[in-house]
């Protein structure tokens, strides 16, 4: 019995010995996944970036120029208005009565010009047959001068009156938008004051005013050496636009106006540009983002603006080299297109750039790759 112990005994340690050794060790960690990308080579051009304010073209206060009531109002409010479209009407039937008597002021003096031509024709034959006196000849010669003295001034006083009923019905001086009528159908205006109507602004084209520092001046002005533009080309420079909530660049300006010197208190140059808007999709008052390129296109690597990190230092991409091992590249930028990101300086074309999964990337960490695409040359 003894013996048989010692035999179950040494069979259940071989049994637990065999098992350790072939027991199923834990499976490994995979190693973390990312995608990558190499750079992709694309014509850049280097633009300066500023914000501006759009104003518009023209604008105009809409007064009343003659005393009268308010009987109409012939626009709605906020509209579009186009050149000479009637506004506004200022009680006209008073100042019609003055230019109808102007008018027959002007006929009263016409008549009398024309009696008194008729009158010194007669007295000057007369006086060739010695049955009038040379006074008479030449007091109507006198008349006629004092009757054409008298047209002309008739003739003012109608033209007056014509101008003074054309104030009673006020139109838009261009194409525009005008806003609301300050002013209510029945209310006395032009009382001793210009009552304020409206006011009218031209929206197409558009005014957008921006500033440039001292630098960025200096290297537009260089720029524009180089294009070959002088200063009577102020017009062909171009200006992209884009409004504050997409920063697409799809409006197209042209410079206008350029200041004749800095700001001394901001150190910066004014500058205007001059937007077609023809759709109207900007009006006075908005902040835009205004553009002009101070370089010709040139090629550039490029990678998605989303791969490229930041820290104190300044802006780094991550890279995974052969070893699939992640490493820290510090890089230099240039210019954005769209949503890619210009490299100009510590970046090679071979590179294999991390663009998705960098929370995984950890410089000096083993990854495994999946590329997204190899990119072009």
């Amino acid at each position: 019995m003894k013996k048989l112990g010692i035999i179950l005994l040494v069979i259940l340690f071989v049994f637990f010995i065999i098992r350790h050794f072939t027991a199923a060790k834990p499976p490994a960690l995979p190693l973390p996944m990312v995608k990558v990308e190499k750079p992709v080579l694309t014509n850049l051009v280097e633009y300066v970036t500023q914000t501006g304010t759009t104003v518009a073209y023209n604008s105009v206060n809409l007064v009343a120029r003659v005393e009268g009531y308010l009987e109409a109002i012939e626009f709605t409010d906020g509209s579009f208005v186009k050149k000479n479209q009637e506004l506004f009407v200022i009680q006209p039937e008073p100042y019609m009565e003055q230019l109808k008597a102007a008018q027959a002021s002007v006929a009263i003096a016409k008549a009398d010009y024309g009696y008194s031509l008729s009158e010194y024709a007669r007295q000057k034959k007369m006086y060739q047959q010695n049955a009038t006196s040379l006074n008479n000849v030449e007091k109507w010669l006198a008349k006629i001068e004092e009757s054409t003295a008298e047209v002309a001034k008739q003739n003012a006083n109608e033209k007056l009156a014509e101008i003074t009923y054309s104030y009673t019905h006020v139109t838009s001086p261009f194409d525009g938008r005008i806003g609301r009528h300050l002013v209510s159908i029945g209310n006395l205006v032009g009382n001793g004051v210009a009552t304020n109507l409206a006011t009218v602004e031209q929206i197409a084209p558009l005014y957008v005013y921006f500033n440039l520092n001292e630098l960025d001046l200096i290297r537009l002005r260089e720029a524009a050496r180089n294009a070959g533009f002088k200063p009577q080309d102020l017009n062909r420079v171009p200006v992209d636009v884009a409004l504050q909530n997409n920063n697409q660049f799809i409006y197209h300006a042209t410079l206008d106006f350029i200041n004749t010197g800095l700001n001394a208190s901001t150190g910066t140059m004014e500058l205007r540009a001059i937007l077609e808007n023809k759709d109207y999709t900007f009006v006075p008052g908005l902040f835009v983002n205004v553009r002009i390129a101070i370089t010709k296109p040139t090629p550039q690597l490029t990678v998605p603006s989303t791969s490229v990190l930041y820290d104190q230092i300044g802006p780094y991409i991550l890279i995974v080299n052969n070893n699939k091992k992640v490493l820290l590249k510090r890089v230099v930028l240039g210019p954005k297109y769209q949503d890619r990101q210009g490299i100009t300086q510590g970046l090679h074309r071979d590179d294999q750039v991390v663009v998705e999964g960098i929370q995984n990337a950890i410089p000096g960490n083993t990854v495994q790759l999946y590329k997204a695409n190899k990119g072009k040359s």
